[in-house]
């Protein structure tokens, strides 16, 4: 039957720019889609534009309006398509309202060349086993926000106890993910496990609905199969905003997506 990832973010090609897409109820919280889902839905449509360049490289997001379950349309637009690079740009729309509004960078991941030069090393997790698995949240967590079931995440205790009301202060979450029907990483859905976590507000002890104003991915190569490593961080908060800084590492140690957020600070819908 498929991955349900593969089955939720499926497009339909309506002329040479516009998709018709169903956005899936399992990837909401409390009623609204969750961006990076939102974001791989965009990202397939995109993928099949410009010929040759399947893979998101670039992605900088509008999030204008929360989307919710159903009917939607992507219309894209391409910018320019040259040489190893596509610039494209996207509207995803729904009840006549546009909900995000993308521009992205496009090519073939694959074909890149490999050399490494980073000093940039792989945040600590304790193993598996010692993480606390998002499985143990309330039941009523879960039916608020059915978006926690559609992964496998272990967060590291270190910052989990903002779960329990005992929040560590320092502006983190972190763990390790993958989907939870075992479907392997790739670059559509790295851009989901970019905002896959709960708003790193929680571990500042400020629960809430936290709206992403603008999301820039960085994805860096073709992740190797098996669990991937993300950690959420933030430093500033001001005049009711804060940013969000993502980094996700593969199963083989490398830094394969990076991301940044401006999100407007918790509050109640």
């Amino acid at each position: 039957m498929g991955h349900e990832f593969d089955r939720d973010i499926a497009v339909t090609r309506v002329d040479e720019t516009t998709f018709t897409a169903e956005l899936g109820a399992g990837w909401d919280v409390g009623g609204a889609v969750n961006g990076g889902y939102l974001l791989a839905t965009i990202g397939n449509a995109l993928g099949q534009v410009a010929p040759g360049k399947p893979d998101p490289i670039v992605v900088s997001c509008f999030y204008l309006t929360a989307a919710t379950a159903g009917p939607a349309t992507i219309v894209t637009r391409t910018i320019r398509d040259g040489g190893s690079m596509a610039t494209l740009a996207a509207d995803l729309v729904q009840d006549g309202q546009p909900r995000i509004t993308v521009t992205a960078t496009y090519g073939d991941l694959s074909a890149l060349p490999d050399d490494v030069r980073t000093t940039a090393t792989a945040h600590e997790l304790p193993p598996l086993e010692e993480c606390v698995p998002s499985s143990m949240a309330p039941e009523e967590v879960r039916r608020m926000a059915p978006l926690m079931g559609r992964f496998d995440l272990r967060l590291d205790p270190a910052y989990a106890g903002w779960a329990v009301g005992e929040p560590s202060g320092n502006g983190i979450i972190q763990g390790w993910i993958r989907l939870v029907d075992e479907r392997e990483p790739d670059p559509l859905s790295l851009l989901l496990m970019l905002d896959a976590l709960p708003p790193v507000t929680f571990d500042l002890g400020m629960p809430g609905w936290a709206p992403t104003l603008e999301l820039t991915a960085h994805v860096r190569g073709v992740p190797a199969p098996g669990w991937l490593r993300v950690r959420h961080e933030t430093r500033n908060m001001a005049r009711g905003m804060f940013e969000e800084d993502c980094v996700v590492w593969d199963s083989s140690d490398r830094l394969i997506a990076q991301s940044r957020q401006l999100a407007r600070s918790p509050r109640s819908r």
